[in-house]
């Protein structure tokens, strides 16, 4: 084999080599696999933001004081997100059933009590408080797969069971 030729099959090798290098990280995090719409992003997008479990002044159980809890659930994609049938919970199983999409870099506060929805807010409609002084809130998916979830009160400085 001449000398031109060595090069020429090197180079070819090599740069074979770096397609298949560079394509590699692709496959590895899950970019390829983006269920038939594009790339898919494995690390969460939807999470949950601050919660005010405790209305501010006295609970005592109207309508403002029950929308003084609330749950902020973040989308820190760029992406819309469909949270149809999503859900979010507490310890004792109460849960809201979201039918919304949440744009890209945008947040959504869920109320306890009545309210109208808007972009930003959404209400759960209930008429007892639903976030204890010691609990959890769960965010799962229209799965069911948990996608987030933050305690506080005695849970807070421990794992849970």
């Amino acid at each position: 084999m001449s000398r031109n030729a060595r090069r020429i099959t090197a180079a070819v090798l090599a740069s074979g080599a770096l397609v298949a290098a560079a394509a590699l990280p692709a496959v590895a995090d899950g970019h390829g696999h983006g269920h038939g719409r594009g790339h898919h992003d494995p690390r969460p997008t939807v999470v949950l933001g601050k919660i005010q479990y405790d209305s501010p002044g006295r609970d005592n159980g109207s309508n403002r004081s029950l929308n003084g809890e609330w749950v902020t659930v973040t989308n820190t994609g760029r992406q819309t997100v469909n949270l149809r049938n999503w859900t979010l919970s507490d310890e004792s199983h109460r849960t809201y059933k979201f039918d919304l999409r949440l744009p890209g870099r945008s947040s959504v506060r869920v109320h306890t009590g009545v309210g109208r929805d808007t972009r930003h807010d959404v209400y759960q409609d209930r008429h007892n408080y639903v976030w204890d002084n010691s609990d959890t809130a769960t965010l799962r998916d229209a799965r069911g797969h948990k996608v987030d979830s933050k305690s506080w009160g005695r849970h807070h400085h421990g794992p849970r069971r």
